[in-house]
């Protein structure tokens, strides 16, 4: 039985319905019609229900442009790739399998980097952008921009300076172009086998900047701190809602905690939390920010937390030194007319 969903065309014509409102995701599942999220709420088009022959089609398409060539069928349980649609832009797609049925979830790359400006991202960002070695991870929900950042992080440094970048995603998501500095960008999958391979083949590559789009496990994370500890600016993201738990997920993934603390505390130049909220006027959302700072105080409560303060109160008293916390930064978007009052109440209470 044909389906329009077997049609490049048809498909472009979703996408591009999605794009034009602003989606951030577009959804394709088995008995709903085809949705998209806006301004954070799943919205679905006036449709027909997707068939199991719908989700299969766009999965052999998505495919097909990955590979070259048709697929007879489908056979994963969850993949995760990039689809590029001319004219409109690239799309991160996480394919599963859900009730024995193919599901789509295609994330929306917009077509130009996204710069500090454009995010409103605070100056310590930038400042990090420029710093020469040690580790800056960006932590937050998923969902809440943290490869977007981290791209404009790796385009603020491409047009500023002169050196090799390197990127490890899965997958690639926004392409750079070179500039005063030279970019390789590799998918896991495609160009290299895995995370961990690809950043210790990374080091053989004369690199001064490594990104890292996740931080998965344990080899990962050891791979990681070795290139930040011989002298590499390493730009990571982490799925955690605050420095105190990404330092905890990072612990989890290790075999040996000490050692880690210590690895870690003498590495890190930052850990930059961010969190999506709608902007008051309801024209899409405002990022609000969390910065920890590697200082010495900082790093002696990674290594002995039992003899320091905790983070959070070192953020908070550490405004002199750039850092803040997500409720210090609401409060000034509240100030600024950016959010309203309720929803950053709402948003801190659900971190």
């Amino acid at each position: 039985m044909t389906t329009p969903y077997a049609s490049e065309a048809f498909l472009h014509q979703i996408l591009a319905k999605a794009h034009a409102a602003n989606a951030s995701d577009v959804h394709l599942k088995v008995g709903r019609p085809p949705g998209a999220r806006v301004r954070g709420e799943i919205v679905y088009f006036r449709a027909e229900p997707l068939e199991p022959k719908d989700t299969e089609a766009v999965a052999r398409l998505i495919l097909a442009q990955r590979s070259g060539a048709l697929a007879s069928a489908p056979s994963f349980r969850e993949l995760d790739v990039s689809y590029e649609v001319p004219q409109l832009g690239r799309f991160r797609v996480n394919m599963y399998v859900q009730r024995g049925s193919v599901a789509l979830v295609m994330r929306v790359i917009p077509q130009a980097c996204p710069s500090f400006d454009d995010l409103k991202l605070p100056q310590q960002v930038r400042a990090l952008a420029d710093r020469e070695r040690g580790l800056v991870l960006v932590v937050g929900h998923a969902g809440h921009g943290k490869s977007w950042t981290l791209a404009s992080m790796i385009a603020h440094i491409v047009a500023t300076h002169a050196k090799h970048v390197v990127t490890i995603e899965d997958p690639i998501e926004f392409m750079h172009e070179d500039g005063r500095s030279s970019v390789s960008q590799r998918e896991v999958g495609v160009d290299t086998d895995s995370f961990p391979s690809g950043v210790r083949s990374s080091l053989r590559q004369d690199p001064n900047v490594l990104m890292v789009s996740d931080i998965r496990d344990e080899a990962t994370m050891d791979a990681v701190l070795q290139a930040a500890e011989t002298g590499h600016l390493v730009l990571s993201a982490l799925n955690a809602p605050d420095p105190e738990r990404a330092v905890g997920r990072l612990l989890s993934m290790s075999s040996n905690l000490h050692e880690t603390r210590e690895r870690l505390a003498e590495c890190l130049q930052a850990i930059v939390v961010q969190r999506l909220l709608p902007r008051a006027d309801g024209d899409g959302r405002v990022v609000a920010t969390e910065v920890l700072l590697g200082t010495s105080s900082v790093r002696l409560a990674l290594k002995r937390p039992e003899q320091s303060v905790s983070l959070r109160e070192l953020m908070e008293r550490g405004g002199a030194s750039g850092m803040h916390t997500l409720a210090m930064d609401v409060q000034r978007l509240v100030k600024e007319g950016l959010v309203d009052a309720d929803a950053s109440r709402h948003a801190i209470m659900n971190v």
